[in-house]
């Protein structure tokens, strides 16, 4: 049942947000693999700046440092939503080549984590092709879990979305 109301929560959460931006701002839907593996979402506040979502599975070990908890080594779903910061100018390129860097929270179910939260620190780079409206990207996500037990973690993932 946890499943079921996170799942409806993050993608009421997802569409409500996205509806009052839908006129202004481009939108991008898309895939991760990694952790999580699952659905990638981005919404472009201006023209720097972005909300990022992710709902997916949580496929990897337990990767908390001095975890001391119950985790009995199945998947986890996991939800993530973080706020972007896009520098253009760090790499020279033809295309649009965005180093991004932000900070967001995540929650994971299942598996022995009674509904765990943590900070996120992203730090990603990303291609996106000037005439085409997609993006890939690849993300480090260093994270600070601070229930049902506290250590720091590690996620990275590889996806692509494209944009309405």
């Amino acid at each position: 049942m946890k499943h079921i109301y996170i799942t409806v929560l993050a993608l009421s959460l997802l569409l409500t947000v996205q509806a009052s931006f839908a006129q202004n701002h481009a939108f991008g839907l898309g895939v991760i693999v990694g952790e999580p593996t699952g659905v990638s979402a981005k919404l472009w506040t201006t023209p720097t700046t972005a909300f990022d979502f992710g709902l997916g599975l949580s496929l990897g070990t337990d990767r908390i440092s001095n975890y001391d908890g119950h985790y009995n080594g199945g998947t986890r779903l996991h939800f993530h939503m973080d706020y972007l910061w896009h520098y253009f100018d760090a790499i020279g390129s033809s295309g649009r080549v965005p180093l991004y860097y932000g900070f967001g929270g995540r929650i994971n179910t299942g598996a022995g984590y009674n509904s765990s939260t943590a900070i996120r620190g992203v730090i990603g780079l990303a291609w996106m092709p000037i005439e085409t409206p997609i993006d890939i990207f690849l993300e480090l996500v260093p994270s600070l879990q601070l229930t049902s037990s506290t250590g720091l973690t590690m996620d990275a993932g590889l996806g692509g979305r494209y944009y309405f």
